[in-house]
């Protein structure tokens, strides 16, 4: 294929990607209609379809997944090395893309991170709060952060946090009117403000354990959202029972705003880690951020 052509593929990668034509121009600058009128070119040149269009959805076509799993690993390959090139200069530079969970952005990234940038103008932070299991090659993210027992076997992996516990916490108002669960079974009688995971919109499980076997617990109320810091400001306005990391709430806990039941049956967790492909070069910012977030 002549080089003329190279563009063709840029923008058949955006649209097969992004499953959607007006996203893709968006995201390519170009109108609508010239990029459906480049996929065509395209098409037309190579004899072949590589995209199905509906109403609703665009996606690559059999021979369009096997272009695609081909050509957009390279032009990311390249678009990196081109980055890499500006870090050849006496400081770190570039655009650093992470996704995360709410908490671990808010209690590892924020902190950590914050207290660096001042001294690197020139680094760019791009946070996703995100709780669904991204996958950070196709959505070219430069590093993820998941809790370590949920990295990927073929990803490096570094410790950026401690072990997390959970805490289940209510209002003293609220349990002036409810008696306090002894058992994780209790739960199935109060009220409890629900987490709605991305993955399949199934609502979060409770997990407990206590002396080695674990009891997993489907709960019920009035609320659910998608986000941690929503359920915690709806357990301190009384509204029933919230399952938050521990750390969210020490303060809370202290000042007797909120009372914490069923202690000893919360769990640990494997701490946060950052994670990303064993492939991938290492800039002076990305070894910038590792190094300001390893522990």
């Amino acid at each position: 294929m002549e080089h003329e052509n190279f563009n063709d593929l840029l923008a058949f990668v955006a649209v097969a990607r992004e499953g959607s034509f007006t996203k893709a121009a968006k995201q390519l600058g170009v109108s609508q209609s010239a990029l459906s009128h480049t996929i065509r070119g395209l098409e037309t040149r190579l004899g072949i379809r590589l995209l199905t269009r509906t109403t609703r959805s665009v996606s690559p076509t059999e021979a369009g997944e096997r272009l695609l799993n081909t050509a957009a690993p390279r032009f990311d390959e390249i678009t990196q090395e081109l980055a890499s090139l500006s870090e050849l200069r006496d400081k770190p530079a570039g655009t650093i893309r992470i996704t995360a969970a709410e908490h671990a952005a808010n209690n590892v990234l924020w902190p950590k991170l914050s207290a660096i940038m001042h001294d690197y103008p020139d680094v760019k932070i791009d946070i996703n709060v995100d709780y669904s299991m991204t996958n950070i090659v196709t959505q070219r993210f430069d590093a993820g952060v998941r809790l370590g027992d949920s990295v990927e076997k073929d990803m490096i992996a570094v410790r950026i946090g401690p072990d997390l516990r959970m805490a289940v916490v209510g209002t003293p108002e609220y349990f002036s009117r409810h008696p306090k669960p002894r058992t994780p079974h209790d739960l199935q009688q109060h009220r409890c403000i629900n987490l709605r995971l991305p993955t399949h919109g199934n609502l979060q499980i409770w997990e407990f354990e206590k002396n080695g076997a674990p009891l997993n617990v489907r709960v019920d109320g009035q609320w659910v959202f998608n986000n941690t810091s929503s359920r915690l400001r709806a357990a301190l306005a009384g509204y029933g029972l919230a399952y938050v990391p521990e750390d969210m709430v020490e303060d809370h806990v202290k000042d007797g705003t909120l009372l914490r039941v069923l202690r000893e049956w919360c769990p640990t967790f494997p701490g946060y880690h950052l994670y990303y492909p064993s492939r991938r070069q290492s800039s002076l910012a990305f070894t910038l951020v590792v190094d300001a977030l390893r522990i």
